[in-house]
């Protein structure tokens, strides 16, 4: 006979949607349950943001060795070039994911959450029956939160298995690959081919748009552009991959290039990152009379679908697919069910791009705001003058910092930069914009030395036509 629980509020999925979602709404004093097939933390935590950015970290650390070894750095030599382990380093990796993850589940249990492992089915829109280890389990609500993530897009004609693998595979894997191709030049593709290229892998990437990241614009994409040219990887840019040859003697990706000719790359694995998808199939979603906006669960500003007291947040309810944007819209829906009056209407939501260099992203383009018809001002300045990029040797990388501003009141639309580490100023530029700040009020803010930030300071500065240090 199946466990019957009924709860104030049901949270499907453990992921940062769900789980903050769960812990905030634990946190206000209602009766919570959380359902989980997998790990608790979900794609970011688990296979996704978290372990990549290990793997690029190590990367990082053996290009500095490695050069190290070749011809001495700033000083410092190896007598013999360094190897690379890559089980080991998938080993380390895990021990920041599971250290995330029971962190996840301490948190969890102290808001008093009540979770259950196993795959939710539902039957209506306010129940949903379980397969969990210790048995069947039927869960009734009040209220259900919705945060089943999103899984990685597969091209028919290159189904995942065997030498064909997501971002999932590519980092667990033990032996480092000597020829990676990529498919899809975007986010995920670009940092994971970069971490393998500083490992020792010969890197190809394929992209069917003629740009890499092609949702950034050209002056932000340059510096990674020159990275990949000057690092040997190469990049067929306006190309599609057709299919693979799987054979025992090799592997190869069939592309058809620009100019219409077929090619083959021989590739030891072949990485397919073309996107992902809301995980909508196989738990019921249409036993439960909510609206859809395309693939992804209609929402309204509360994160409310058609079926009352239903609520989504995340990666199911649409672009941008960020767990910061997850996070926020969890939180945000538990207040709003204890009764607080909240929505979701942030003025900008920042992205980064852990690539080499990084880049990160706030609010509208010189391009988009001119798009907006807004009249704008672009103030820029380069790392090449900022003293903290210098000392690290950060700073002859093409990297800048470019704000955005209406031209009549100096308000700023956006904010964006490239360089090493840029992505530790995205929480200024967000602050900037979600304050409705004026470049006098960054001019104004004194920011310290040495450190990337004062170039900020520096680019509102040059918008407003009195840069110091250029």
């Amino acid at each position: 006979m199946a466990e019957r629980i009924k709860t104030n509020v049901l949270v499907v999925g453990g992921g940062p949607g769900g789980y903050v979602a769960a812990i905030r709404a634990g946190q206000l004093g209602l009766d919570t349950t959380l359902v989980e097939a997998d790990r608790l933390g979900g794609t970011c935590l688990i296979r996704g943001c978290i372990p990549s950015k290990a793997i690029i970290n190590v990367a990082g650390e053996f290009e500095t060795m490695r050069l190290a070894a070749d011809n001495g750095r700033h000083g410092l030599k190896l007598a013999s070039p360094p190897t690379v382990d890559l089980a080991e380093t998938v080993k380390w990796k895990d021990t920041v994911v599971n250290r995330l993850n029971t962190g996840v589940t301490g948190l969890l249990k102290r808001a008093k959450v009540r979770v259950v492992n196993g795959w939710a089915k539902f039957s209506d829109a306010k129940t949903c029956d379980i397969d969990a280890a210790t048995g069947p389990v039927t869960i009734s609500a009040e209220h259900v939160i919705l945060a089943t993530g999103s899984l990685p897009v597969q091209i028919p004609s290159l189904p995942f298995g065997g030498p064909i693998i997501s971002s999932t595979e590519a980092l667990d894997l033990e032996d480092l690959p000597k020829k990676l191709v990529v498919v899809g030049a975007g986010y995920i593709g670009l940092e994971l081919g970069i971490a393998f290229a500083k490992l020792g892998s010969e890197v190809t990437v394929v992209e069917a748009e003629k740009q890499i990241l092609p949702l950034y614009d050209a002056e932000l994409v340059a510096p990674v552009k020159r990275w990949l040219d000057k690092h040997g990887v190469t990049l067929h840019l306006g190309a599609k991959a057709r299919t693979a040859e799987t054979g025992k003697k090799k592997t190869a990706l069939v592309v058809e290039t620009a100019d219409g000719k077929t090619i083959e790359l021989p590739a030891d694995k072949i990485l397919v990152t073309v996107g992902r998808k809301p995980n909508t199939e196989g738990w019921g979603l249409e036993n439960m009379a909510v609206d859809m906006a395309g693939r992804f669960v209609k929402v309204d500003d509360q994160c409310r679908t058609s079926m009352r007291d239903v609520w989504a947040v995340g990666d199911l309810v649409g672009e941008p697919m960020l767990e910061h944007k997850a996070a926020t819209q969890g939180e945000m829906v538990a207040e709003i069910i204890a009764g607080a009056k909240r929505r979701f209407d942030p003025v900008a939501i920042a992205a980064v791009c852990f690539t080499e260099p990084e880049i990160v992203s706030a609010g509208f383009s010189p391009a988009e705001a001119k798009a907006k018809g807004e009249d704008a001002i672009v103030g820029q300045f380069p790392f090449a003058a900022n003293g903290r990029a210098l000392s690290m040797e950060a700073g002859d990388n093409g990297g800048f910092v470019r704000i955005v501003a209406r031209r009549d009141d100096h308000r700023v639309l956006g904010i964006q930069a490239v360089g090493a580490h840029v992505s530790e100023l995205s929480a200024e530029f967000a602050t900037v914009l979600e304050m409705g700040a004026v470049l006098e009020d960054i001019a104004g803010t004194i920011h310290v030395h040495p450190t990337l930030s004062e170039a900020v300071h520096e680019a509102a500065l040059k918008a407003l036509g009195h840069a110091i240090h250029i």
